[in-house]
C-alpha cells in the first residue's frame, strides 16, 4: 500500500459544468501510468507516485467536495489544482463563484493553480492572473485579453510556468502539462517512458503553428463588415486604405479607427492574415513550390512572404509543410519512405 511518504505530489482536477472529461480522466491515467513506471524502475529502491483527486461543487453548489481519490484515507495536501478545458466557448461558461473562491483560498494555502485551454478563465476570475503572463487556446486568446486586460496573454506558447500559476494552451495541451508535472516530480526518465508508452510527444512544443485566423464578423459594424467581405472575396490582394474606405462608405481615418475596433487589428494586418491563411491551405494540400504559393496569395517577393509567414505561424513555409502537409504524407510509404 502506498503511504504518505511515497507520494511526491497531489494533483487535484477540477470538474465543472461542460468541462472536458477526457482531459480529467486522461490526466488521471497519465499520472497513474507514470507511477507504475516509477515502481517498475525502483529495483528495490524507493518508488514514488503522484496522488490524483477530483473536486467539484456539491449538488447544492454550496461547497467543493472530493469525488475521487487515487490514494484515499490520507489527509489532502494539494500540490496542484488543474482547471481543465471547456467543451463550450468561454462566453457560454456558467458563473462558478464558489468554485473560483475555493481556488483562490487553496492558492493562498500554497497550492499551485494550473489551467488548460478555457480553464484559464476560471483562474482569471480569481484575479490571480492580473499582471502575469498566461496562455490559453489560440481561439480564445482575444476574449481572455478583452475580458481581463491586465493579463499578458501569449497564445503562441503551449505552457507558461509562472511559478505558483501555470497555464497551458489548446484543448490537448493537457498532455504537455501532464508530462511536465511528471518530469518535475518523477524525473525525466519516467516522463519519457510515460510519453513513449502513451505515444505522445514530450513537452516543449509551441502552440503558434496550430493557430488559425480568428475572423471577427459579429461586431455589428455593417460598413466594416462590407469591407471585410470584399477583402475575403479577392483574397486581400487589393487592400489599399483609400479603396477600402470607399467600399465602406467612410473617411479614411474613420475607417481605420472603426476597422481596428471591430476586428481587433489594422486593415493591413487583417489582409496579411487572409493571405497567410490561404498560404497555409496551399502548403497543406498541394505540392506547389513555396515561391508559387507566395505569388498565388499576393506576394511578389518570396523573401517577404517567408518573413511574414514565419512571424504569423512561428514556422518557415517549408517547415510548416513538413509538419502539416497532407500531400507530403501521402507521398510517404508505410515505413515513412518515398513511394516508387
Amino acid at each position: 500500500m502506498t503511504t504518505a511518504a511515497d507520494l511526491c505530489a497531489e494533483v487535484g482536477l477540477v470538474i465543472f459544468p461542460d468541462c472536458q472529461l477526457s482531459a480529467v480522466y486522461g490526466l488521471t491515467d497519465v499520472f497513474r501510468i507514470a507511477g507504475e513506471m516509477s515502481a517498475s524502475r525502483a529495483e528495490g529502491g524507493k518508488a514514488h507516485a503522484i496522488r490524483v483527486s477530483h473536486w467539484q461543487l456539491s449538488a447544492d453548489g454550496g461547497e467543493v467536495v472530493c469525488s475521487y481519490d487515487s490514494h484515499p484515507g490520507q489527509p489532502h495536501r494539494l500540490t496542484y489544482l488543474i482547471t481543465p478545458p471547456s467543451l463550450i466557448v468561454p462566453s457560454r461558461m456558467q458563473p462558478m463563484g464558489n468554485l473560483t473562491d475555493w481556488l483562490a483560498s487553496r492558492h493562498a494555502a500554497g497550492t499551485t493553480l494550473v489551467s488548460v485551454c478555457a480553464g484559464a478563465f476560471l483562474v482569471a476570475e480569481t484575479g490571480l492572473l492580473d499582471g502575469r503572463p498566461a496562455t490559453t487556446h489560440w481561439a480564445f486568446a482575444a476574449e481572455l485579453a478583452r475580458r481581463y486586460p491586465s493579463i499578458r496573454v501569449d497564445s503562441s506558447r503551449m505552457v507558461i510556468d509562472d511559478g505558483d500559476i501555470v497555464t497551458a494552451g489548446g484543448i490537448l495541451a493537457w498532455t504537455d502539462l501532464g508530462l511536465t508535472l511528471v518530469a518535475r516530480h518523477l524525473g525525466p526518465t519516467i516522463m519519457l517512458d510515460t510519453a513513449r508508452f502513451l505515444l505522445i510527444d514530450p513537452p516543449g512544443r509551441m502552440q503558434q503553428p496550430y493557430g488559425g485566423f480568428v475572423d471577427r464578423r459579429d461586431h455589428g459594424d455593417a460598413a466594416i463588415l462590407k469591407a471585410q467581405l470584399w477583402m475575403h472575396g479577392n483574397g486581400a490582394r487589393d487592400h489599399a486604405i483609400p479603396e477600402l474606405a470607399e467600399i465602406a462608405g467612410l473617411g479614411e481615418r474613420t475607417f481605420q479607427r472603426r476597422f481596428q475596433k471591430a476586428t481587433g487589428m489594422k486593415a493591413t494586418e487583417y489582409a496579411q492574415q487572409i493571405r497567410i491563411e490561404r498560404a497555409r491551405e496551399a502548403l497543406e494540400l498541394t505540392r506547389k513550390p513555396v515561391e508559387q504559393v507566395a505569388w498565388d496569395v499576393g506576394y511578389g517577393d518570396p523573401s517577404a512572404f517567408r518573413r511574414i509567414f514565419q512571424r504569423i505561424t512561428g514556422l518557415a513555409p517549408a517547415d510548416y509543410r513538413r509538419r502539416f502537409g497532407l500531400m507530403q504524407r501521402e507521398a510517404a510509404g508505410p515505413a515513412g519512405g518515398a513511394t516508387p
